[in-house]
């Protein structure tokens, strides 16, 4: 089974981010979820980014790395939307990663490192219609990964959501989000 650090998006810990990490832990895997804002949640996306504007991005990645102090360096890091900043970086950086899962988001493999790391593999999700993971840029980033990198794969599923995952938003998706799930026990049952 493997063991995997779950990184929340910018709304904070929510209980959709718990019930997803439950999952993963009822299919035997070892999930933590750092807080990466001291117990902080938001009711939507601009609250929660007035937030992290005044932590500061750096500050997010810096909160990620220490949450894994202490952690075997053998783990899967996984990451929604925000979380991504710092799943993405210890899956690049920190020496021992198995894997990397990265949801609603995407960064160019160049802001940490000068290549995607070997015999590292990593899933992409996103919605095809997302204004923010196309609108941004993210799933040109993604595509970049993926055609650069031997064991990387994008997903995409039908609609305009962001926290399509987060069973506790309104932006649920419970069909996407089954598939997601299916795709990254999968992942987790290879690696």
């Amino acid at each position: 089974m493997a063991e995997v650090v779950l990184f929340h998006h910018a709304l904070g810990l929510t209980p959709g981010v718990t019930a997803f990490a439950d999952t993963l832990r009822q299919a035997g895997h070892t999930v933590h979820t750092p807080d990466l804002f001291d117990g902080h949640t938001f009711d939507d996306l601009e609250q929660g980014m007035a937030f992290v504007e005044e932590m500061g991005f750096e500050e997010v990645i810096v909160r990620g790395e220490r949450a894994v102090r202490g952690l075997p360096a053998d783990l899967i890091y996984a990451g929604f939307s925000l979380g991504v900043l710092p799943a993405q970086k210890l899956a690049q950086t920190r020496a021992g990663a198995r894997g990397a899962l990265l949801f609603y988001s995407c960064v160019p493999v160049s802001a940490f490192a000068a290549a995607w790391p070997e015999r590292v593999p990593v899933q992409v999700h996103g919605m095809d219609a997302d204004p923010i993971f196309v609108g941004d840029g993210d799933i040109d980033a993604a595509r970049e990964l993926v055609a650069e990198t031997e064991e990387a794969e994008l997903f995409l599923y039908p609609g305009d959501q962001h926290y399509f995952a987060d069973s506790s938003l309104p932006s649920y998706d419970a069909s996407a989000t089954a598939l997601l799930t299916q795709r990254v026990l999968s992942f987790l049952a290879a690696v």
